[in-house]
């Protein structure tokens, strides 16, 4: 295990591009392509939870799929304990399955309605041979016990469950293998709210007794700063800004960041000036050029925000941000 602070996944330049159309017939003639992940860099302590952020369609799961190598991308890297794990195909990618795990937003559709609980926690300690036959059933049992299941839901198939004891499910099942690294996709998305605080302690009280290490995709800000130590801001592909939890909550520096935090209900609202967006957010086949935000941006500060790409640039405070206001303002020594 690596020491806290040092990454135990560095992500470099990924990018992912699917062709605009589907059929192969359509792509002779439609060579565009959707931009989902377009060069986006951030790594993640040992030990430590990133809280990836931003509105549907922004990138946030395929970012999570390309980690997890369950999509392969189209560029850049992607190091866990400093190997590039991009090219492992194989036995290579299976041995990293056993380190990196995936927890799916819809607990529904991610388990199999033919199988039970126990066929399919047990089905990745078969595939990596990790348990015997004659330990096996003592070792689902352990696993349903940490999810705070009892034994006897092994039997029982996902329509006999609810919401949080499917999702509970699916934790064992990621948990089966040992790993150190889990991916959660928004976890607790289909869930009750009274059901979502308990998915949410229950996975932080397994990261501190197991060492685990998140990326933990949300759309809900609440659930993120509940959760993480540092958040990434995802806009159409891109990360615009990445800062420690208190920094970015207290003090957010990207112009649509503060625009998140502002659609936050609050007790009062007239509390505060609030950053209200306009517009929708642009087709990523045909992506703005410069920042991609430019088009909705109150902020924007004249032509090169439409023409050049913003830099990132890591602020005093340890946030880095991509954003030509605050290029502009280190240049100027403000």
């Amino acid at each position: 295990m690596n020491n806290e602070n040092t990454p135990l996944v560095e992500v470099a330049g990924l990018k992912k591009y699917f062709p605009a159309q589907g059929d192969w017939f359509a792509q002779l003639f439609d060579r565009r392509q959707i931009k989902a992940v377009d060069g986006i860099s951030f790594s993640i302590p040992t030990g430590t939870t990133l809280g990836l952020v931003g509105e549907s369609g922004s990138g946030k799961t395929t970012t999570g799929r390309l980690i997890a190598r369950l999509t392969q991308p189209t560029a850049g890297q992607i190091r866990y304990e400093g190997e590039d794990i991009a090219p492992l195909s194989g036995k290579e990618l299976k041995g990293l399955r056993r380190s990196v795990q995936m927890i799916f937003q819809d607990p529904a559709s991610s388990l199999n309605r033919r199988k039970t609980a126990g066929q399919m926690v047990s089905e990745p300690l078969r595939i990596h041979e990790l348990v015997s036959k004659q330990a096996m059933e003592s070792r689902l049992a352990e696993l349903m016990g940490m999810v705070g299941l009892s034994r006897h839901f092994l039997n029982r198939y996902p329509h006999e469950l609810s919401g949080g004891q499917r999702q509970r499910v699916g934790i064992a099942r990621a948990l089966a293998v040992e790993p150190e690294f889990i991916i959660c996709d928004e976890p607790v998305t289909a869930l009750d709210v009274s059901i979502q605080a308990q998915i949410l302690n229950l996975l932080m009280d397994l990261q501190d007794d197991l060492d685990l290490t998140y990326l933990f995709i949300a759309h809900d800000l609440s659930v993120v700063k509940h959760v993480s130590d540092r958040v990434a801001v995802m806009y159409l592909g891109k990360i615009v800004e990445i800062a420690d939890k208190k920094t970015l909550f207290s003090d957010p520096k990207h112009p649509y960041t503060r625009a998140l935090l502002g659609a936050i209900p609050k007790p009062d609202p007239r509390a505060g000036k609030r950053m209200v967006l306009y517009g929708e957010v642009p087709s990523a086949i045909d992506p703005p050029s410069g920042c991609v935000f430019h088009p909705r941006c109150p902020e924007r500060i004249g032509e090169i925000c439409s023409e050049k790409e913003p830099d990132g640039i890591t602020l005093p405070d340890g946030t880095h941000v991509a954003c030509h206001l605050y290029t502009k303002l280190m240049k100027e020594g403000k």
